[in-house]
């Protein structure tokens, strides 16, 4: 009975770990936590199906033809150049394959693009080299908004469980189950705003305002890096972003006011 139920919590301790970060020799990807980024894997296995019909099929016919179509096979050579038969299949055929992709494809993309009428909206700005946000939403007795600059942590300064190069000071705090966009802008170069578990990736670009929009579905934490060459410390301007309940995001939102 005891080892029935020790099987019980590691199959439960399994589903409830979620890889929201990249691992050593990952070659997946991580795990969503957005409609859009499920979207994206679903589509990605899709394809894959495809790939593997059509690698498949066509290693099969160039080994069939370079073993029949020898000349210790075939004395004699054919005669026949062309066959509109075929031609037909190996036109219509992937005509066929391409307008079946692009149906989800299609679809996902607008799903992408839509923004959904937004609860909460954060502006996030790409500097050399580290993120700033600000919560224009909420605003203090003198109308100043909620704003802060967020810097990688040092690797001497890391914690124990800490991810070298991804952690952060000052971390991006949204709640579940919310409409959120996301206003992307940079104030010196071109960066990208990028967390392969939101399924989300937006140019940062000076003078322009993009945006996106997001609807993450659990709680966790969520790490990304800017994906635009931006300079010499390119790769040291993580992002975090930390899912939490509607509970805990208003008393974050309190303390940032008293502070």
């Amino acid at each position: 009975m005891k080892i029935f139920f020790l099987i019980i919590f590691i199959l439960n301790s399994f589903n409830n770990s979620f890889c929201d970060s990249p691992e050593s020799w990952q070659l997946g990807f991580q795990d969503p936590s957005t409609p859009i980024m499920e979207g994206i894997i679903n589509l990605h296995h899709d394809l894959m199906f495809f790939i593997c019909v059509i690698s498949i099929f066509v290693t099969w016919m160039l080994i069939r033809t370079l073993w029949l179509f020898d000349n210790l096979q075939n004395k004699i050579p054919s005669n026949l150049t062309h066959g509109i038969l075929i031609e037909i299949i190996w036109t219509t055929t992937p005509a066929l394959i391409l307008i079946i992709i692009a149906i989800p494809s299609f679809s996902l993309l607008y799903a992408m693009d839509e923004i959904v009428s937004p609860t909460i909206t954060i502006k996030a700005l790409g500097h050399q080299w580290y993120w700033s946000y600000e919560y224009s939403d909420y605003t203090n007795e003198n109308y100043e908004p909620i704003n802060f600059d967020s810097y990688m942590i040092p690797e001497e300064d890391l914690l124990q469980g800490q991810l070298r190069l991804l952690e952060v000071d000052n971390r991006m705090i949204i709640p579940i189950q919310t409409h959120i966009r996301i206003i992307v802008s940079a104030a010196d170069v071109l960066h990208s705003w990028a967390i392969p578990s939101l399924g989300i990736k937006c140019d940062a670009i000076p003078g322009r305002l993009n945006q996106a929009s997001l609807f993450i579905k659990r709680e966790g934490l969520y790490y990304g890096q800017c994906s635009e060459i931006c300079g010499v410390n390119h790769g040291f301007m993580p992002i975090v972003i930390e899912a939490t309940n509607l509970q805990n995001y208003i008393n974050w939102i309190a303390k940032k006011f008293e502070i």
